[in-house]
């Protein structure tokens, strides 16, 4: 009752704190303290279970070097449990042990294991007798008669769970169950005792247990919880409610006169409203928050966007915190922060991938009490099969037959029955802590006041609670989050100064602007988008087809309409159908037109869950809103989700809605599973999506030297390189005195970077650059060897990518004369300057030619593609084949086309039938989509990049073709020329 483990003692323990608390009450104990190992992860839901069933929490932590007990700390109350998490962080931070004796507390109590006790013990200083050491204990006691309390770890239910915790004991470890040492496990004795077994174990000793009992009656700790728990964020922001609120009205004055030609009334009343419920609801802080990182961001010419549902606000625009107008898209307030609503705003900030470190450290330095937010990385089944796999000691050949989907095809065998039984237990334990995506928090109070916290790869303070506990207590996070596609507006702006300096770009952020210019739209509506964020991918390319889409609006629609909630519910068809023809939208349901007019009557958004649940099954906007947050899978309370469900169902038939519609309507309702979008999130998406088309229809061949160099996008690099060829580049291999570790473009040439070589180590490069820059081009390859060491393998993968090829020497004969000049020695990372340069043999060489295509398969083995048309590689150019352009003739009709593997998506169908998406190019680079259904899958299946032959049928809906493959075959290249004999 004192030493009482969860599933949080990871990879120890098996039960969750909410059991623990039920077991507690059961089992007759008026207090039980949770103690996890070296772990603060469970105290807050142990905490709030207790509260809620009218038990007093106590906690506290297991101080343990290794598997060792150092000590149990339980604390007094709050300012206890803030000394352990101080304490316990610091060792956490530094990798130290805990010391043989625990520090001064004041707040807290100690109990040391009989045997490691100190000579002399503090007021606040126990020393615990486990039952097993009774007999001992009856003989060897010493003078701290006083200070002796019963110290019985409780770990498991059951001897399964015994042998479940030696299995995570031996996956900790990594070594095979049979060679896992007692010193790693724990006894098997401690087991959950009822209070009544306990004291009969201590027979002799009642009083320890009733002195252990009179411990606990000096501790406890509380804490409020949602929907009662106050804010426990940074309270102010300036030096006062006053000045904060003045300082949000006098920001929102500046940002309305950057953002709007002009007041008007509505915006006052928007602007009012807003600030009045974000007062009421004590976010002004978190809003100012937010604006003065972005305001950083902004100092340091970083590029970024606000998104999610905070894009619902106007405060928010004018602040900068994000670039969507919620008047001009009609998003209202209430979805962000309403006076109903329970959960906290959540800001969704988006960075470059190579800003965002640097945005986050400026959190933590500007504000006293931040830290990131974990996540628990718990035990999945298929994984667990492997690890215990191992820990049995069976052959790999098994274990990948049972961790497959494959039937089982061994006899039964009882060594892998037990693997199949104890993943199954084990399956959904947390197994370690990792980092949330990007959340963090800012406290009025120290951080520690709430949790223990360790430190990131990168150094960066972390809770040891998930964003659900953090929400629950009062904490609301920021989204600091990273994304490769803001990267390539950064990088392409740097790109367009100096290779176009005469031709400087509009402001990025000035997106009024770019949402009505024709020839981005162009892009959208011809869907010729590749590269641009969220609106490349074959998917959004069909759909944007399909919707002919050539607005702002409509691409913030098809942000949300394909998302699964939209599609599996069967209306994004009909969304389609009704924007493409107006007559079908007279057959919308009369009320759901009237809710949503703006999107025909269909559910697109999250906040058409609220309005239709609001206005159709006549909830209020706080019920709707548990409904939406129960389907997006974050909702804690099923048992509240189900009763707003009973009573949509009930209201609507009280408005006398027909039961047909109220079931389809809720069907639609259901079939969101969270996985819709939210309008403003949308909107923040087509915004990033427009910048991102602007840049490609004015720079293209900047954009996409920036999306090459940011690792692309959906696609991999070679179609990004295809597509700035197809825009009118010259693709330049690696050059010796003109690439960079990045790609770079000069005029209309784009030189790939050394980044691209595979197996060329760039620290290397990097010196080369360095050495360029310093001293001028190399002028021959006596040169370069006599400027800078490289490694014999570096060089050689230097000559044949081509990269020396300004020297004027055939390949081969380079590769004879490296061979030649270098030996097997170290080579150092500096060349000393040779005061009298000597003159290296030279070598007489017979003519050696390069014949054609071998360029070709270098570039595929060291830069992963050809450089030249992948069609020119095979024997024998297609004569009969149907180019993607031509389709439009051939509906209906068999055809055969040839096409190169750029993309493939597997999915299974409703029917469980699995089905192929492919996405190719053809021999003019035009695209080509294919799908190919489970027997036609299964029989053809793709094999890997290259270009097939395909037979099919062509398809055609919403003036978007498909191929419906009937057969296909992978067609080889020709010979390598570097391979024959």
């Amino acid at each position: 009752m004192i030493n009482i483990h969860s599933s949080y003692s990871l990879k120890y323990g098996m039960v969750d704190p909410e059991e623990l608390v039920l077991w507690g009450a059961n089992a007759g104990y008026e207090r039980i303290a949770l103690t996890d190992i070296n772990n603060t992860s469970a105290v807050l839901n142990f905490v709030r279970y207790s509260m809620e069933n009218g038990r007093i929490p106590v906690v506290g932590v297991d101080f343990r070097n290794g598997i060792s007990c150092c000590y149990v700390v339980l604390a007094k109350n709050n300012d206890g449990f803030l000394e352990i998490n101080t304490f316990l962080s610091k060792h956490t931070h530094e990798e130290t042990p805990f010391p043989a004796k625990a520090p001064r507390f004041e707040n807290c109590l100690v109990i040391y294991p009989w045997g490691k006790e100190p000579e002399t013990l503090e007021a606040y200083e126990f020393i615990g007798v486990a039952a097993h050491q009774l007999n001992r204990f009856k003989m060897n006691r010493n003078n701290h008669s006083d200070n002796y309390v019963a110290l019985q770890s409780m770990t498991f239910r059951s001897k399964r769970d015994f042998n479940t915790h030696r299995l995570l004991r031996a996956i900790d470890q990594n070594v095979l169950l049979s060679k896992l040492v007692k010193e790693e496990q724990s006894r098997e004795d401690t087991v959950f005792l009822e209070r009544e077994t306990l004291l009969e174990q201590y027979e002799e000793f009642g009083e320890l247990v009733l002195r252990t009992e009179e411990l606990l009656k000096a501790c406890s700790i509380a804490f409020d919880f949602a929907p009662q728990a106050a804010s426990q964020n940074q309270a102010l922001y300036t030096d006062s409610k006053e000045n904060d609120l003045a300082l949000i009205r006098s920001l929102c004055e500046k940002g309305l006169q950057h953002r709007y030609d002009s007041s008007t009334e509505e915006i006052q009343q928007r602007i009012e409203k807003e600030i009045t419920v974000i007062a009421e609801k004590n976010y002004i802080t978190y809003f100012l928050i937010a604006w003065d990182v972005i305001s950083y961001a902004k100092s340091k010419g970083y590029y970024y966007v606000g998104r999610g549902s905070g894009a619902n606000s106007l405060v928010a625009y004018l602040l900068g915190i994000t670039d969507v107008d919620p008047l001009e898209l009609d998003l209202y307030f209430e979805r962000f922060i309403n006076l109903y609503r329970q959960n906290p705003p959540d800001f969704d900030m988006d960075f470059s991938w190579r800003d965002r470190d640097d945005v986050i450290q400026y959190m933590f330095d500007r504000f006293e009490n931040t830290a990131l937010i974990c996540t628990y990385n718990t035990f999945q089944y298929k994984a667990t099969v492997r690890e215990l796999g191992k820990v049995f000691g069976l052959p790999k050949t098994d274990i990948d037959m049972l961790s497959g989907d494959k039937k089982r095809e061994l006899k039964p065998d009882p060594i892998q029955e037990l693997v199949l039984k104890y993943s199954k237990l084990i399956a959904g334990l947390p197994s370690h802590l990792s980092v949330h995506a990007g959340g963090m928090i800012i406290s009025e109070k120290p951080i520690n006041y709430f949790t223990a916290t360790f430190l990131t790869s990168k150094g960066y303070k972390t809770t040891q609670f998930s964003m659900i506990e953090s929400e629950d207590v009062g904490l609301y996070k920021f989204d600091i989050l990273s994304q490769r596609g803001l990267g390539k507006i950064r990088d392409t702006l740097d790109i367009i100064e100096y290779n176009q300096p005469e031709n400087p770009p509009h402001d990025i952020h000035d997106v009024r602007k770019f949402i009505v210019d024709d020839n981005i739209n162009k892009l959208l509506r011809e869907a010729t988008a590749i590269g641009c964020f969220y609106v490349e991918s074959p998917g959004m390319r069909m759909l944007m087809i399909k919707l002919r889409t050539n607005t702002y609006l409509e691409l913030v629609a098809a942000s949300s309409i394909i998302r699964p909630g939209v599609a599996s519910s069967g209306m994004m068809r009909e969304y389609i159908l009704r924007h493409r023809n107006p007559e079908r939208i007279k057959e919308a349901h009369p009320v759901l037109l009237d809710i949503m007019p703006d999107t025909y009557g269909v559910m697109v958004y999250q906040e058409d869950v609220i309005k239709v649940a609001n206005q159709f099954g006549g909830l209020d906007l706080a019920e709707s809103d548990v409904l939406r947050r129960g389907m997006s899978g974050k909702f804690r309370s099923r048992d509240e989700f189900l009763l707003v469900q009973g009573k949509f169902f009930e209201n609507s038939r009280q408005r006398g809605h027909s039961e047909k519609d109220i079931q389809e309507i809720w069907r639609q309702i259901e079939s969101f599973a969270g996985y819709a979008f939210s309008k403003g999130h949308s909107a923040s998406y087509a915004v990033e999506s427009y910048q991102c088309l602007y840049l490609k229809a004015y720079y293209p061949l900047e954009y996409m030297v920036a999306t090459i160099n940011n690792f692309g996008g959906f696609y991999r690099t070679e179609v990004y390189v295809l597509e700035a060829k197809k825009l009118g580049a010259e693709i330049e291999a690696p050059c010796i005195n003109r690439s960079r570790s990045e790609t770079i473009i000069r005029g209309k040439i784009i030189y790939l970077g050394f980044q691209h070589i595979a197996g060329i180590e760039l620290k290397h490069l990097q010196r080369l650059v360095k050495e360029r820059e310093l001293r001028g081009e190399f002028t021959g390859f006596t040169d370069l060897l006599q400027r800078i060491a490289l490694p014999l393998e570096q060089i050689l993968l230097l000559i044949r990518v081509g990269a020396l090829r300004s020297f004027g020497i055939p390949k081969k004969e380079l590769m004879w004369n490296a061979h030649l000049n270098f030996h097997k020695v170290m080579v150092k990372s500096e060349i000393q300057p040779e005061l009298f340069l000597q003159e290296r043999r030279e070598f007489v060489f017979p003519e050696l030619t390069e014949t054609d295509f071998e360029e070709a398969f270098e570039h595929m083995e060291l830069l992963d593609f050809p450089l030249c048309n992948p069609f020119e590689l095979l024997n024998e150019k297609p004569l009969f084949t149907v180019l993607g352009k031509d389709l439009v003739n051939h509906v209906n009709r068999k055809v055969c086309v040839h096409g190169y593997l750029i993309a493939v998506k597997k999915i299974v169908s409703s029917k469980n039938q699995i089905v192929h998406f492919g996405t190719l190019f053809d021999v003019e680079g035009g695209q080509l989509d294919t799908v190919q259904f489970q027997n036609v899958a299964l029989k053809y299946p793709f094999r890997g990049k290259g270009i097939y032959a395909i037979h099919g049928r062509v398809a055609e809906e919403f003036g978007h073709f498909t191929i419906e493959v009937e057969r296909m075959e992978k067609i080889s290249y020709r010979e390598d020329v570097r391979y024959i004999a």
